[in-house]
């Protein structure tokens, strides 16, 4: 028998992006995500998962996990009609003793076994249940049952290894997604096995060994599988109700913070954890793995801390890490990253691994990158257990669902946030009805303010969550006002980073993009700065924040639609070490230089910048 989540999650297309947040998914169909099979052949029409002889691993799934919400989010059939070839060939392949998928494994990777392995097949199940909640496709249901029957079946023979081992909550999250709708209770029984099978996260979580930058490779170091793991003990408190799952999934993330977090709401990994330092990296495939993760410990604890988190790395670390027009990314990012060019650095990634291109370091990346804005998109709301709807977060969206035990609803959620403080939920009803909305008061608003038609509510926060229960009608409006102070954040080497909101606030460095690989479409760039970045941040500066109109693509340094002014200084002595931003000074020279206006623009919208600053104090 599964355990009550505290939300559930709404079926993909029941949420539809509006103002900015459409805007990203856009460009991204007309960018990476809508061209990269006509560009990149590791999933071009020669993948084995399309039928060909070519890469037969994890690209294509992680490819389609992105493009089928972004397809059926923009409600767009270009986009519809690639994904379904994808399906189509997936739903086809299936023997009749259940197993489906490639008949042999081709990939560049060498740390897996080709002969059997498990990993692959996991995110096409997610993508599979992705393309029932959105069509209602009836074969669904039958091939995943047919198919798990099968696993079932061999699982003790050829168990999880390598990266299945580590990441087996994702087919834990398919198992029960099926027993949800199905009650069959092989499912179960293979839910405990994979389970058993399955990287014990929780022990790691709950007594984390990795205090230090780790120097070799592990598999619970690779930081994919940290920001996948962390929300394994969410997945088995479905399976177990065991409370000490909750307790260990707080302890992880303290201990991640604690020993590797950086300013961007990421831990470091460039490959494998870090440490604290703001010229170490963090992938993007961690980026999206931790917002798919957060998403996850949502819907299961019910905690507004996780909403905080997924905002927080969705609003600065994925954006940073993807060119404004989305025709090429970083493999890895950095918080104070003022040169981005082939050269080595103190990580494990390979000398291309903070450039931007299609290809950088390694095409995982590549592949994996799309599902960032599209699954934000189709959790930024959700349902609780009596029928009501729970805010997520704010962007801007239109939710079509049931409440109340079936009456229809439409909310039309409109504002700037993150980048501005004011939110108004728009109601349209077929009848009154009285349930719950619940909206997440995010830890750093000190002073929030929830309106009815115009008139202030009370409000208790419990678990992160602001719940208004009442009768609701057609027109009814809802005003959410989340104030947004500047905030400082003392960081490693004593370091400061600068908040308001949600939002991470950074000293943009003039940008000088110099192509170093030429293609039809999808280039590959060095980044050289065109302007100072050797700046400290004044202990007793003032904050001046600037707000401006609205953009297209926000996250442009340029285009930004907020802005914080402060006071900082030149540091002469602060040095590059090992092609990076060296430590930040702790006792930085300012000798000589002017007190210097410098204006902050959100991190996201920044390829080069400083984001942790060395803090200036006068005597």
């Amino acid at each position: 028998m599964l355990h009550k989540t505290a939300f559930e999650h709404l079926p993909l297309g029941a949420i539809k992006p509006r103002g900015w947040l459409k805007d990203q998914l856009e460009i991204q169909a007309n960018g990476l995500t809508g061209h990269l099979e006509e560009q990149w052949k590791d999933v071009g029409p020669d993948n084995g998962w399309l039928g060909g002889q070519g890469e037969s691993w994890e690209r294509g799934p992680y490819y389609v996990d992105g493009l089928l919400p972004l397809a059926y989010l923009l409600e767009d059939e270009r986009l519809i009609q690639k994904a379904n070839r994808w399906v189509e060939w997936s739903l086809a392949s299936q023997q009749e003793n259940g197993m489906f998928g490639p008949n042999r494994i081709t990939s560049v990777n060498q740390d897996i076994d080709k002969e059997q392995d498990w990993w692959h097949y996991m995110i096409m199940l997610k993508v599979m249940m992705l393309h029932e909640e959105a069509t209602g496709d009836e074969r669904v249901q039958p091939f995943l049952t047919k198919f798990f029957r099968y696993v079932h079946s061999v699982i003790k023979q050829q168990p999880l290894r390598g990266w299945a081992k580590t990441r087996g909550a994702e087919m834990l999250l398919c198992i029960v997604w099926l027993y949800r709708r199905t009650e069959q209770p092989y499912l179960l029984d293979l839910a405990d096995i994979v389970a058993k099978q399955t990287t014990n996260w929780s022990e790691i979580f709950h007594d984390f060994p990795f205090w230090r930058k780790v120097e070799q490779w592990d598999w619970t170091t690779h930081v994919v599988n940290v920001a996948m793991g962390i929300k394994t003990p969410g997945v088995l408190f479905e399976l177990n109700g065991e409370e000490a799952e909750r307790v260990s999934v707080h302890q992880g993330i303290d201990s991640l913070m604690t020993y590797h977090g950086q300013a961007h709401g990421m831990f470091s990994g460039d490959e494998w954890l870090s440490g604290t330092h703001p010229s170490q990296g963090v992938e993007l495939c961690a980026v999206v793995e931790y917002m798919f993760s957060m998403e996850q410990l949502t819907r299961i604890f019910g905690e507004g801390r996780f909403g905080d988190i997924l905002e927080k790395v969705a609003f600065n670390a994925l954006p940073a890490a993807i060119s404004a027009d989305w025709t090429s990314h970083q493999y890895d990012q950095q918080v104070n990253q003022m040169l981005c060019n082939v050269a080595p650095r103190a990580w494990s990634n390979s000398p291309d691994a903070n450039v931007f291109g299609l290809e950088p370091n390694f095409g995982c990346c590549t592949a994996n990158m799309h599902q960032g804005w599209p699954k934000l998109a189709s959790h930024l709301w959700m349902k609780d257990q009596e029928d009501g709807l729970v805010a997520v977060s704010y962007a801007p969206c239109t939710l079509s669902t049931t409440v109340g035990h079936g009456v229809a609803a439409t909310l039309e959620v409109s504002g700037e946030y993150p980048f501005k403080e004011h939110i108004r939920v728009e109601l349209g009803l077929e009848r009154p009805v009285s349930f719950p909305i619940s909206l997440r008061i995010p830890e750093w608003c000190d002073h929030p303010v929830i309106s009815v038609n115009g008139r202030v509510l009370p409000i208790q926060v419990k678990n992160g969550y602001a719940k208004i229960v009442q009768d609701w009608h057609n027109g009814d409006r809802l005003d959410v006002h989340l104030p947004m102070e500047v905030k400082t954040t003392s960081r490693s080497m004593y370091a400061t980073s600068i908040e308001r909101g949600p939002l991470v606030y950074v000293l943009p460095v003039k940008e000088n993009w110099q192509m170093i690989q030429q293609r039809e479409q999808f280039h590959d760039w060095e980044v050289y700065p065109a302007s100072p970045w050797k700046y400290g941040l004044m202990a007793n500066t003032d904050f001046e924040v600037q707000e401006g109109d609205m953009v297209r693509q926000p996250f442009l340094a340029k285009n930004a639609p907020v802005r914080v002014k402060v006071k900082g200084q030149l540091i002469r002595d602060w040095k590059m070490e090992g092609n990076n931003a060296g430590n930040p000074p702790l006792h930085p020279n300012t000798d000589g230089q002017p007190v210097t206006e410098l204006e902050l623009v959100p991190y996201g919208s920044a390829k080069l910048r400083i984001g942790e600053f060395p803090l200036i104090r006068k005597l």
